[in-house]
């Protein structure tokens, strides 16, 4: 059975990289280029897991995963933390915000699936 992935990512190129992995290993995808709008869209989605980008226009992604670990229906999903700015210490705030998983950018396919398959 497919698995549900909701991904947020503001730039064109890693979102539809991101999304096309995901299809091509099966999943259903829902691809965000605004955070605003994750609550809403992942109360009606019921991902499975949730793909974000750290830096994002609007809203970070540190919050979005903070507001999602704060939502009693949302709170159980996993969240994989994507970003290009990996300085000293971002993984462990990551981590402590909520993600169980940490990818740095640019990705390694590899690694992004290996991390995915983990989540799911």
């Amino acid at each position: 059975m497919a698995k549900r992935v909701l991904v947020v990512e503001d730039n064109e190129l890693n979102l539809k990289l991101f999304c096309d992995l995901l299809r091509a290993h099966g999943h259903d995808v829902l691809p965000l280029r605004d955070g605003r709008d994750l609550l809403a869209q992942a109360h009606d989605f019921l991902p499975d897991l949730v793909i974000t980008d750290i830096h994002l226009p609007h809203v970070s992604g540190l919050d979005l995963i903070q507001s999602l670990k704060a939502d009693e229906q949302l709170s159980p999903v996993p969240i994989m933390a994507v970003t290009a700015y990996a300085g000293h210490g971002d993984e462990e705030r990551i981590r402590a915000a909520g993600a169980q998983a940490y990818v740095s950018k640019p990705i390694s396919v590899m690694r992004f699936v290996e991390q995915v398959n983990a989540l799911l």
